[in-house]
């Protein structure tokens, strides 16, 4: 199976002193459920795997008193295992189905913290941002996101993703290697990051079969609109959501409220909006005015463009031809373009990235991301092929003066004239160049 970054930060938690309850948000299908379980296999010795939506036994014993030990002891009894403090992983699996389940965290954190408790569930997002939601500082929170490309090719290449690993300087990589990682590169566009999207590529080989099980992702999703959205919003919601890819397809992408539907406005989308936000289907990168610390600060909430949270599932979604994709040696045309933006986004986001930006300068430039790294401020730069050229960077280099800019292409690892060129399937490192 795939070997998932965040396990090392789900050790750590594990090793805390002060350790609180974890919740573990992400959107439907990134594989919430089987990390944890693999976690509590790996690092203890044995688990306790409640699933909250499926057993109306487990939810019943939240319905009464939220006393840690009667919980643990009725849940025990119900699950027939031990349950022993250090030693036993508890996992309460779709919990947004109960909202005392969620609000017994609190009572379990203050009163039993030495029992390991981790929490999961599809659309958290959604129900934490509610003002009745979880009472704040009682729980940890960790973000797991669609696999990244190289959790995508350590499952597919494990050697060539630990060659990856090794690289560390800004000098050229063979020709060898950088053009099988960009056979994989193309591959992991149509395929995404679902792992269930992934192990169907590598059990079949067949982009089709991807595609299927992509299509039941999507409508997995759709679902979501029905069942969890405000009545309200369920038109709403359609519409926005079908609206992704023509947004994209624009000239500058930036998000028009007129394109969902015709004479819509801000005020009549904004909660749908801010729905499929925090239900982690589609990502807001806000247009700054000004290139400074904190960026935020700079922010034009009118300006932004919406991407994908996965790009498989945006490739799937536009009707993206996949022979194109992975044939053609001019892949990249206006919305193929956007297609690498949002798998750049993607791949961002998953680092740590979790607000990102882009900066425009009236009609005559604009800089896809800007970034915050230490205490610099990054403009970064996406070449969807070989041909680098760019007056955007150009203008902002000259009136910001940046210590380093970045340009993520298809061009071969290389650092000159404070201009570090990393490639598209090198993302993830390029921290290290730095």
């Amino acid at each position: 199976m795939i070997k998932r970054n965040l396990m090392d930060k789900l050790v750590a938690w594990k090793g805390k002193r002060s350790r609180k309850p974890l919740i573990l948000r992400g959107v439907r299908q990134c594989g919430k459920t089987w990390l944890l379980q693999e976690f509590g296999r790996l690092h203890f010795e044995n688990v306790a795997y409640f699933n909250i939506e499926r057993s109306e036994r487990a939810q019943a014993v939240f319905k009464g008193d939220l006393d840690p030990k009667r919980i643990l002891m009725e849940l025990g009894a119900l699950g027939n295992v031990r349950i022993e403090p250090q030693k036993t992983l508890i996992i309460f699996d779709e919990i947004q189905q109960s909202s005392r389940a969620l609000n017994s965290l609190k009572y379990f954190c203050e009163e039993m913290p030495e029992y390991a408790i981790v929490a999961a569930g599809s659309l958290l997002g959604v129900i934490l941002s509610r003002p009745d939601g979880f009472p704040v500082g009682k729980v940890s929170f960790l973000d797991l996101f669609p696999c990244t490309f190289m959790e995508y090719l350590t499952r597919v290449n494990e050697q060539l993703a630990e060659y990856c690993s090794k690289i560390d300087k800004a000098e050229p990589v063979s020709d060898a290697i950088t053009s099988e990682l960009e056979k994989h590169f193309r591959n992991y566009l149509v395929i995404g990051g679902m792992p269930d999207a992934i192990e169907t590529f590598i059990e079949t080989n067949d982009m089709q079969a991807v595609g299927e099980k992509q299509d039941d992702i999507l409508s997995s999703y759709e679902l979501d609109f029905s069942k969890h959205a405000p009545t309200v919003e369920i038109p709403r919601l359609f519409l926005l959501w079908k609206s992704i890819p023509l947004q994209l397809a624009r000239e500058n992408a930036k998000f028009i409220y007129g394109e969902v539907k015709s004479g819509s406005r801000a005020r009549d989308l904004e909660d749908s909006l801010r729905w499929l936000i925090d239900a982690g289907l589609i990502n807001k990168v806000s247009r700054i005015e000004q290139p400074h610390i904190p960026l935020a600060a700079y922010e034009d909430r009118k300006s932004f463009k919406l991407y994908v949270g996965d790009t498989g599932l945006l490739c799937r979604k536009a009707e993206v031809s996949v022979s194109d994709v992975l044939l053609n040696p001019n892949i990249f045309g206006e919305f193929k373009g956007r297609l690498v933006e949002n798998y750049v986004q993607q791949q961002l986001m998953a680092m740590g990235h979790k607000s990102l930006f882009y900066w425009t300068s009236g009609n005559t430039a604009e800089i896809d991301f800007v970034i915050k790294h230490e205490n610099m401020v990054l403009p970064v730069e996406v070449k969807s092929g070989t041909n680098v050229r760019s007056r955007s960077l150009k203008v902002y280099r000259e009136k910001y003066k940046p210590e380093l800019a970045l340009r993520f292409s298809l061009q071969n690892l290389r650092r000159e004239d404070g201009l570090l060129n990393v490639p598209l399937y090198l993302i993830e490192h390029y921290q290290r160049f730095i």
